[in-house]
């Protein structure tokens, strides 16, 4: 038994992802806000922004599958705040994005680790951006938040030299976090006009033909080599 573990299930990548893994047979946990009843998975109905509860009963099911081949750990959902200047976002909205982008993929890594010592394929795949490579102004957060998961990987791959681990920028999908950035006051997000020229230069790649390539990425034997990496040279 193959266990995957996909958060932000619902929609966009996430649910791309979970979909194709559950269709090739394997056994897949979708983690979302909300469920979503056409992917053929097991999902948890659980906000992120309280990742706690999430990683204790994460550890608890990882427990209760000991005997699996492999499991794999994709921390993929994000939130992204509204875009505009750090001194103008709601506190509020910005903790949720931190806590949902970078303390829940911590801890839920944590709790991976910890209930599948003694499972002999593991990998965790944090879904990270360019953004975490390059800064963008109107995006503090979410370029702190993908830089941190970034040396998260770093630092974690030096830590558990058995666990395959990987950040990867997915490059530029046509989701709802695309049409949020296309769709702010340009007055309060200058890049607003790069996004929606992306746009309509027909230049973005459907989540579902970005998660194949994912997928077969994570499963050649030297995924991890790279800990920070970009699937656009995978």
């Amino acid at each position: 038994m193959h266990l995957f573990i996909v958060t932000g299930s619902s929609r966009g990548l996430g649910a791309a992802l979970t979909q194709q893994l559950a269709q090739a047979g394997h056994t897949v946990l979708g983690i979302a806000r909300r469920a979503q009843p056409a992917l053929q998975a097991d999902q948890w109905a659980l906000d992120l922004a309280d990742p706690l509860p999430a990683a204790q009963r994460l550890q608890g099911w990882l427990q209760a599958h000991a005997g699996c081949e492999s499991a794999t750990l994709i921390n993929n959902a994000a939130l992204l705040s509204q875009p505009g200047p750090l001194a103008a976002t709601e506190l509020e909205e910005l903790s949720a994005a931190l806590r949902v982008g970078l303390e829940a993929p911590v801890m839920l890594s944590r709790a991976f680790l910890a209930a599948t010592a003694g499972v002999p394929t593991r990998r965790i795949l944090n879904i990270s951006s360019g953004l975490g490579r390059r800064p963008m102004a109107g995006s503090v957060a979410y370029c702190a938040i993908k830089a941190g998961l970034d040396h998260m990987s770093r630092a974690l791959a030096l830590e558990e030299p058995g666990v395959a681990i990987e950040s990867l920028a997915p490059g530029v999908i046509d989701t709802d976090m695309q049409g949020q950035l296309r769709g702010a006051d340009p007055a309060r997000f200058t890049e607003q006009a790069r996004f929606q020229g992306l746009k309509d230069a027909g230049q973005l790649q459907t989540a579902e033909a970005t998660a194949a390539a994912i997928v077969r990425h994570l499963l050649q034997p030297d995924f991890g080599k790279t800990v920070v990496s970009d699937i656009r040279d995978a």
